[in-house]
């Protein structure tokens, strides 16, 4: 991309989530994977429960389902999205129904990725693409 595309990306992601700040885009758009297959480090497939799912999973668009996706892939609950060595976090968003609208994975400098639907992948801070305006609120880490 050219700095001008990296510029009016930005530009059209911080009107959709005005929390951002320090915005690094990481991919070109791709609508090959989403934000649920990202943060599994999986981009050859689009994640949902209509779709691509894991076999032992419930096929239901749930928090609880969400949590079991990760779950078995080897993740565990935890208490805080504070980065802690040799620990890969991810933290699943719900709307004001409690219902999943993102997931995003913590990076090894405490920075998290997130695939942002079929647009880019970025770089973020956690509560930058939360809120109303944004993926809701973070319900499990």
């Amino acid at each position: 991309m050219s700095l001008e595309e990296i510029e009016e990306a930005k530009a059209i992601l911080r009107r959709m989530f005005p929390r951002l700040r320090e915005i690094t885009l990481t991919s070109p758009e791709d609508a090959t994977y989403n934000c649920l297959g990202w943060a599994a480090e999986d981009v050859a497939h689009w994640w949902d429960h209509l779709n691509y799912w894991p076999a032992k999973v419930p096929r239901q668009w749930s928090l609880a389902a969400y949590c079991q996706v990760y779950q078995s892939l080897g993740y565990e609950a935890c208490a805080t999205p504070e980065l802690e060595a040799g620990f890969t976090k991810v933290a699943i968003f719900v709307d004001h129904n409690g219902l999943p609208t993102h997931a995003a994975r913590q990076l090894s400098d405490g920075f998290w990725t997130s695939k942002l639907g079929r647009m880019w992948d970025i770089t973020h801070r956690l509560e930058e693409v939360g809120g109303a305006e944004g993926y809701g609120e973070v319900a499990q880490i």
